[in-house]
């Protein structure tokens, strides 16, 4: 019987031990995957296609690699100058001067990005939270709270290799937006009605909104793009302004068609103001208001302008070159 219990102890000892080695082993490996001097993720690009500047090794270190700038040797640490911090990697802007404090901690301290411009997911050490630009993910820094620094709280500690500062001028400082782009149904009729308005200097038809580059006439009719026929306008701010033009735009066509425009029926004959800057944004949202006072019910979208593209030259004022007048757009008085 002792023999007995004696090799029955014996193996739950060996048990024992195998188990613990196997825990250990494995605690080791969780340590190791979470330790932050192992080597980095590198940074997946949100859209392969994105058209990204050519990094150096040290920027590609932080950037993609998740690398960090020395303390106190970065070229913005100190920078003081009023302007625009710009992603190195895609040149999207990340941060204004005005939310830029000295935290003392050797890297470049802001309390607010631009509005969607960042992206916070957690560090690989599982520790802190890393900060990466929303357009192109390259690694920026980390934000800290709860340091009382400013009153928002917030630092962004950004390595200054991941920026390009770009001064503000005097010029950009009181910038004169002198274009505009409206999406009404086809794009000819929309065009006949800019050409002839005061203070108008060009106009050019094309496409608007979509996810393909340089879309064709076919493509965008076809919905394979995702377009939207629109015009885009250029003009004297000393002869007329967004507002007067933007009341044109909503008396050559109907407002609360929602599907198209007359005939023209489809998703890229859609009702569209794709503003410039607030300024644009504000001035939209206070003519649709008149009008909703007044009893249209006002279906136009108010979208942010992101790449106009000009379309073919056989559409570029339609109208004049024949000789004749749009069959799907007339003005009429609403203000």
């Amino acid at each position: 019987m002792n023999n007995f219990k004696l090799m029955l102890q014996n193996s739950l000892l060996k048990k024992t031990i195998n188990i613990s080695i196997i825990c250990l082993f494995g605690v080791y490996n969780t340590q190791c995957q979470n330790n932050p001097t192992t080597k980095n993720q590198t940074t997946t690009i949100k859209n392969p296609k994105m058209e990204l500047n050519k990094l150096t090794k040290q920027e590609e270190y932080v950037i993609i690699n998740k690398g960090t700038d020395a303390p106190y040797t970065g070229e913005y640490t100190d920078e003081t100058r009023k302007g625009t911090y710009y992603c190195k990697q895609c040149n999207a802007p990340l941060y204004k001067s005005e939310s830029k404090f000295h935290s003392n901690c050797g890297w470049p301290s802001f309390d607010d990005e631009i509005s969607g411009a960042v992206k916070r997911v957690p560090d690989l050490d599982g520790r802190r939270v890393e900060i990466v630009c929303n357009t192109c993910e390259g690694h920026l820094g980390h934000v800290f709270t709860g340091e009382g620094f400013t009153s928002k709280d917030t630092r962004h500690c950004v390595n200054s290799t991941s920026m390009i500062f770009k001064e503000e001028t005097k010029a950009m400082a009181n910038p004169i937006t002198n274009k505009a782009i409206f999406a009404g149904g086809c794009f000819w009729g929309v065009e006949y009605y800019f050409q002839h308005a005061k203070g108008v200097t060009k106009t050019t038809v094309g496409y608007i909104g979509g996810y393909t580059e340089n879309p064709t006439y076919r493509e965008v009719c076809e919905h394979k793009t995702g377009h939207i026929e629109a015009m885009e306008v250029t003009f004297n701010p000393s002869e007329t302004n967004f507002e007067e033009l933007a009341k044109l735009f909503f008396e050559i066509h109907d407002p609360t068609q929602a599907n198209g425009q007359g005939p023209d029926i489809g998703p890229q004959y859609v009702s569209v103001i794709f503003y410039e800057d607030d300024a644009q944004l504000k001035t939209a949202e206070k003519l649709i208001n008149i009008l909703k006072l007044k009893g249209f019910n006002v279906v136009t979208q108010l979208k942010k302008a992101t790449h106009f593209w000009p379309a073919e030259d056989y559409h570029q004022q339609y109208y004049e070159h024949k000789g004749s007048e749009p069959y799907c757009h007339k003005k009429v008085t609403r203000f």
